[in-house]
Formats: C-alpha cells, structure tokens, sequence
C-alpha cells in the first residue's frame, strides 16, 4: 500500500492484487487491534540481516516522522507507549483506511480476492496471470510478506518467485515467537502459566528488558519474543527475572529483619506467589530464613536471576510475528528494493532479509521500504 500510493503520487499507473477479502489483515490484528504503527528510536541497530547496514538507506529516506505526519493528518489520535512504541488510541482500522484513502487519493486500481498464477518476463515487463485475467506491467513488487500467521493467508509466495527469478534466498525461520520447552521441564512449570514477571533475557552478548510469561507450552512475553529471533535451536538462554532488584541483598535483609519467616514468605515479597513457591520448592530449601547461609542465599537469587535454560524449540509460523531471513539484500539496490540483476523487479517488507525487532520496527521497514520503492517502480 505505501509503494502504491508513493507510485501513484508520481503518476504511475498502479494495481494492487491481493489474495485477502481485506486489505491490511495483518495490520488489523496487530498491537491488540491498535496497530503499534512504528517506533520512534527506529534505526539499523533494531534490525537483524546478513547485512545489518542494508536498511540505512530506506529508513533515512523514510522516517517514522514522515508517517506520523501521515497519520497526524488523517486526524488520527496515538500515543507512545514504552520504549517507544506508538500505537492508535482507537483502532488499527484506522490506519487500513488511512493507507486506502491514500491509494484511492492516487488513482491506485486496489484488486482483493484476486489469486496469482504465475508471473513471467514479458518483453521489458512482466506479465502477471491473475484470477481475473493477464495484466501486463513494466514494474513488477513483490509485496507479500514471510510465512509468519498462516491462517492470515501468509505463504511462501516471495520466495517462489525469487527462485524462480534464481535469485538467492537467505534460510527462512519464525522471528518474534514464543519458545517452547522440553515435556519433563514443562510439566514442573505448568503451575506457572499465566505469570508474568519484569526479565532480563541474554543470549550470547544480546539481552532483552521486558516482561516475560509463562505459558502453557513454555515461555512467551515481549522478552522472550525480542530474543527468539536471535536464539537457534541448540542455544541456552539466560533469564533473570526482577533484573533491577538485588534479589540476594533483599533475601539478606529479609532475614536479618526477620529470621523466623520461610524462604518462600520472603521471596514472595520479590516474586509472584505461585513462582516463590515453585523457585523455594525447586532449590529444595526447607527450614525459616535464620537457617539459610549467604550461600544458600546466594544460590536461591541465582535460581531466580540467572536461570539457565536451553529451549527444545519454538512455536514456528503459527504464532510468530515476522519471518526471519529472505530475499537476500546482496541482490538488491538498498536505494530503491530493485532487483540489481532484473530491471523492474523489486521486492520490499518482510519478504526480504531484513528483520525489526518487537515494537514496531516492523511497520516502519514496511513503511519505509515500500516508499523507496514507490520512488522507482
């Protein structure tokens, strides 16, 4: 839509096919029906590729100012939530139809429900084979996202055609997605689902601050989600839950101030109920705090700070926000998304190896790539 409406504005004339009964499908489930449209700190650093400086270009061209003005002038009402994440204050709709009468502003001939045969080089163009007939064009984007959410109608399609084009493809995999945990663990954990705690995550030299969640099927949350992108099968990852507590010097303090109390009566002061008990019952610590040595201490807060865990897996694309890996960008002019090799043909969003983190980031690779392809198409 925004490479659209960018294209039109230029004079361009513009069909969009999309396979959806509705434009912008992701758009509306996204940020719990309010869409968190972009974020504010956007920049290369908050995006993973082969080639972390690809995305430099599009988002310098196309800032998230530039779309806050588009939304501030449709009268749209937003506001900023943590870590700079903007969100609408009413509805995500509210921005499908922004970006609708922005394509219908610029004459762009928008076509749902319409399905994709095949796509061709024809001439100095392409010919694309549609459900409603042949249309023939001279610039072909390719717009059509990664496999994450299925039953949105996300697929493979981007992928096809750039094999079919024998142009290379970076390893697909989900980003953004709840990590899974093997049976035995899972079972000691299940009183558990359904808490939710301030964390640390690490993996490697990468860490995430946000909240995390037990589920279930294992561990979700913001923090786990920013740190599945960055985790591989195999890997163990970190958690410190309450990072900006000292949780031993609490444990210490607790039992000076008051030796006849339980370590789980203690801990709960610092942790949920349910996860005190299940930390305290876990370490095995019996007897009331005056019993417990520092190091005793010492290891019941490192149970809760630093808990080692290696995941068996993830959730896969049923669940996961993005899709990781793509289009690979060493095929691509970071300048206007356009096929090196293949004049005319480009390719933008998700579908490509670049990969924002939780918050928004998204939207404004989106937002931007799009733009910049709209400039040249």
């Amino acid at each position: 839509m925004m490479c659209a409406i960018r294209a039109g504005r230029r004079g361009r004339s513009v069909t969009v096919l999309d396979h959806a009964a509705a434009p912008g499908e992701k758009i509306r489930i996204s940020g719990g029906g309010r869409c968190n449209f972009t974020n504010i700190n956007a920049g290369p650093k908050n995006f993973l590729s082969a080639n972390p400086h690809f995305a430099k270009s599009a988002l310098a061209r196309f800032t998230p100012q530039d779309f806050i003005a588009m939304v501030e002038r449709y009268g749209i009402a937003w506001h900023e939530k943590t870590l700079g994440q903007l969100f609408c204050d009413e509805s995500a709709k509210d921005i499908i139809r922004m970006l609708v009468d922005e394509m219908r502003s610029a004459s762009v001939d928008l076509r749902l429900r319409t399905e994709i045969a095949s796509v061709e080089r024809h001439g100095d163009g392409f010919r694309i084979h549609a459900s409603d007939g042949p249309i023939d064009a001279t610039s072909l984007v390719i717009a059509s996202g990664g496999k994450s959410i299925p039953k949105m109608g996300a697929s493979g399609f981007a992928y096809r055609i750039a094999e079919q084009f024998s142009l290379p493809v970076v390893e697909t995999r989900p980003g953004l997605v709840p990590l899974t945990i093997e049976p035995s663990l899972l079972q000691r954990l299940t009183p558990l689902s359904g808490i939710a705690a301030p964390a640390e995550i690490r993996h490697g030299k990468t860490s995430f601050r946000e909240a995390l969640l037990f589920t279930h099927r294992g561990l979700s949350g913001p923090a786990i989600l920013q740190i599945s992108s960055y985790w591989r099968e195999g890997d163990e990852i970190s958690i410190g839950i309450e990072p900006d507590i000292d949780v031993f010097e609490r444990l210490k303090a607790a039992r000076q101030a008051n030796g006849r109390q339980s370590a789980q009566t203690a801990l709960a002061e610092i942790l949920p109920k349910r996860l005190a008990q299940h930390v305290v019952e876990a370490e095995e610590m019996d007897g009331n705090m005056a019993d417990q040595s520092d190091k005793r201490l010492q290891r019941l807060a490192a149970s809760v700070q630093d808990w080692r865990i290696k995941p068996s897996g993830s959730e896969g694309y049923r669940t996961a926000e993005v899709t990781l890996g793509g289009i690979d960008t060493a095929c691509l002019d970071s300048r206007s998304m356009q096929v090196k090799t293949i004049p005319g043909l480009f390719f933008i969003g998700e579908c490509v190896d670049v990969t924002g983190w939780l918050g928004g980031y998204n939207f404004q690779w989106a937002w931007a790539s799009g733009h910049v392809a709209g400039e040249a198409a």
